[in-house]
């Protein structure tokens, strides 16, 4: 008799060639069908990332290739819900044919989404696109960066705000300090060794924590015991121990959830909240939602990325890196609008080899009359190289100053000069060359002058023109049919992992339904 062997993968019997389903169905599924093109698509891909999910052992459990050929053709179909996908698959005949008849629950659907797919979703997405390499239809050269943010599955009133966190951490604070100030000066002996400072325990001229406030408590135990009949003393470490530690640790937790955002909201705190176009109040409302970042080639997403920050900016370093782990390199362009024009950004793309063409947020206005005529403009007026001097419509000098170091979040540092002009007074242009009450003062980063003169001469060359008006119906129409057609506007799964996850298939099922038309 053979001994079962664990180890072993094995799965529910399913065969495409094979179908359980009545051959007369296949008659009805036209060749050029969507539903053909995932099954073709994902039959070709590599999935050996999703098939090491699997330890083995137990029951056997349904093939990954047709779980995953099942709800990324559920999401081109605009089917999200784990329900609804249990319900197609006992309704539908393009499902049925499918998954060979197998009906999976939507236990079962839900959590080989969020937990089978979990840390292999970008291996799943890098073969799709090895598939659109292999084809022709994707090159890695010119790479179209937009980002859109997308409401998440999250109370729009559970929000907790880093200043008020701040604030109330503050006061309580400064509560605990009143409260163990009171109760050294009961206690003589102790006036006598520390005068009107704190105790040596709690940190003199330190912050307050939980952990320093805990030691307090159990040395004000220690001394009560000593004195039990010490009423005040008594109450005190009532307070501290009832209601002043747990909201210490309180707001320490939510510090540590911030981790340097603003804002996040209680019922999914991963989620940060954010200024959202789509507002039915009209009022600029914000709403708890990720920052979704996304790269098109040819209209197929090439690279794709889920954050937690709202402005653009911060998002293209962290976005192209993770491009280059999926790809293995950078695309040759990048092109981006005026939300992603910063002198650390344009530094990377520099340091990257990578031809730059993404605008500045001034670059459309840099090309008009009005701008390139204004006098007082100070992207208008002659620099004195030599001298390191500026020079005003009314031909007095500006003398360099200072410089000033300043620290983005992730290191980066710019160096801004400032420019003092050596006298203002009874200058006839003060009126309209500032509203300073003294001299004008002008600060000036020539890294990012230089950095923007030459993305300014790739934008306005043949090729930067031809990306420029080519940007504009790349990543927008995948957001277009992602948001418009398949009203896919907030996302179902909570948490930044679950929701990467989410955004994946979605990005799958696109470029297989892009490749279905082509």
């Amino acid at each position: 008799m053979k001994r079962k062997n664990h180890n072993k993968k094995t799965f529910i019997e399913y065969n495409m060639n094979q179908t359980m389903l009545p051959l007369s169905f296949d008659v009805f599924i036209p060749e050029n069908h969507l539903v053909r093109v995932v099954n073709s698509a994902i039959e070709r891909m590599n999935i050996e990332p999703l098939l090491e999910k699997y330890k083995g052992g137990g029951r056997s459990s349904y093939h990954p290739k047709m779980m995953l050929k099942v709800i990324v053709y559920a999401y081109t179909q605009r089917i999200y819900s784990s329900r609804r996908i249990a319900k197609a698959l006992r309704e539908n005949i393009y499902f049925m044919w499918l998954s060979g008849n197998n009906k999976p629950d939507f236990r079962t659907i839900n959590r080989f989404r969020s937990e089978i797919m979990k840390d292999v979703i970008d291996e799943v997405f890098a073969s799709v696109l090895e598939l659109l390499i292999e084809e022709g239809y994707v090159k890695l050269e010119n790479y179209f960066l937009d980002g859109t943010k997308i409401e998440a599955n999250a109370n729009k009133y559970s929000f907790v705000w880093r200043k008020a966190t701040k604030k109330y951490k503050a006061r309580l604070r400064a509560k605990i300090n009143e409260l163990l100030k009171e109760i050294e000066k009961t206690n003589e002996e102790e006036n006598r060794l520390y005068g009107d400072n704190d105790l040596e325990e709690m940190g003199e001229g330190k912050e307050i924590d939980s952990k320093k406030l805990e030691e307090k408590i159990k040395e004000l135990e220690e001394r009560l015991e000593k004195n039990s009949k010490n009423k005040k003393l008594k109450k005190t470490i009532k307070e501290l121990k009832t209601k002043c530690l747990p909201r210490m640790k309180k707001y320490e937790q939510q510090e540590e959830i911030l981790n340097g955002r603003n804002s996040y909201s209680k019922t999914d705190t991963d989620a940060t909240f954010m200024r959202m176009k789509e507002d039915h109040m009209k009022n600029g409302q914000l709403k708890p939602a990720y920052n979704v970042q996304i790269g098109t080639e040819n209209q197929f997403v090439v690279g794709y990325s889920i954050h937690q920050r709202p402005a653009d900016s911060r998002c293209l370093i962290p976005h192209l890196e993770k491009v280059k782990e999926v790809t293995g390199k950078i695309p040759e362009n990048v092109i981006a609008d005026s939300g992603y024009g910063s002198e650390e950004n344009y530094d990377y793309l520099e340091k990257a080899n990578t031809n730059i063409y993404v605008k500045y947020n001034t670059f459309h206005k840099e090309q008009k009359k009005k701008f390139k005529n204004d006098i007082f403009k100070v992207e208008n007026w002659p620099y004195d190289k030599e001298n390191d001097e500026f020079i005003c419509p009314a031909q007095r000098r500006l003398i360099y100053c200072k410089t000033k170091e300043i620290k983005t979040e992730n290191g980066y540092t710019k160096q801004i000069r400032y420019y003092k002009c050596e006298n203002c007074d009874e200058c006839e242009l003060k009126e309209n060359c500032t509203r300073a009450k003294g001299d004008r003062v002008i600060r000036i980063n020539f890294k990012l002058r230089e950095y923007k003169q030459k993305v300014k001469e790739n934008l306005c060359s043949d090729k930067g023109m031809k990306l420029r008006s080519q940007r504009a119906i790349e990543a927008e129409s995948v957001f277009g049919r992602i948001k418009g057609n398949w009203s896919f506007r907030r996302f179902l799964l909570r948490g930044l992992e679950k929701v990467k996850i989410e955004w994946g298939l979605l990005c799958i099922a696109h470029n297989l339904a892009k490749l279905a038309t082509v």
